[in-house]
């Protein structure tokens, strides 16, 4: 590696360090409006979407840059592909933090619906899931990654389960549909968080091995 395309690969780690603690922070207090009903940290969530927005385009451009410069290869080929792909993940990350702030928005204005359901654990499995993945890529983690990679299953369980019982309440109160609807779409948003870490951590898997596991996640265990 050239002392020019190390320093250059350092700063786009760096980037995306910082794209990370952003987008994590966001998310974290998007959950936090919706769990609290507070409407100024949701609008707080949908303000900050700019800047991740912002910084997302120009990690991009320093990826690409740098693969049409330095043409590298190997370990460094595949850590610009990853970087590249979870800043992809990231800013899609903020998008969906953007949805729940706006559900939890909509539900400020309503009484509570005390469901039969544990949303704030779905929603800290995904803030778990989140945290988890970002740590299996800054540490080049696999065995971290398949931890990320076999939760997946456990929030789409739960996410199942909570489409049963607000299809269920739906019926039995049709005067709170719209809340019902706004909460689903809240955990629908919730399982996507879910689906973007597994993500992120199935590119760990790719950056370290070499390996793409997309379409045989399920199959992988993280163990070396």
């Amino acid at each position: 590696m050239t002392l020019l395309l190390h320093k250059e690969i350092e700063r786009l780690k760096k980037m995306l360090l910082a794209l990370m603690t952003v987008v994590e922070e966001n998310f974290n207090k998007a959950v936090l409006a919706l769990e609290n009903r507070d409407c100024e940290l949701a609008q707080q969530v949908i303000a900050g979407d700019e800047n991740i927005d912002e910084m997302e385009v120009d990690l991009e451009e320093e990826g690409l840059k740098i693969l049409a410069l330095h043409q590298p290869v190997a370990i460094d080929l595949r850590f610009i592909i990853s970087a590249l792909r979870t800043n992809n993940e990231l800013e899609r990350i903020g998008d969906t933090a953007v949805n729940i702030a706006e559900r939890a928005t909509f539900l400020c204005g309503e009484p509570p619906l005390n469901l039969p359901v544990d949303l704030a654990g779905m929603a800290d499995k995904a803030q778990v899931m989140l945290r988890m993945s970002l740590d299996a890529f800054v540490n080049m983690d696999v065995s971290l990654a398949g931890k990320v990679i076999r939760m997946d299953d456990e929030v789409d369980e739960m996410n199942r389960e909570v489409f049963k019982v607000i299809y269920q309440t739906i019926k039995e109160i049709p005067d709170r549909a719209e809340a019902l609807i706004h909460t689903l779409s809240a955990t629908r948003h919730l399982e996507r968080i879910a689906d973007h870490a597994t993500n992120i951590a199935e590119d760990v898997v790719y950056l370290v091995e070499g390996e793409i596991i997309r379409h045989q996640a399920e199959d992988f265990s993280g163990d070396n």
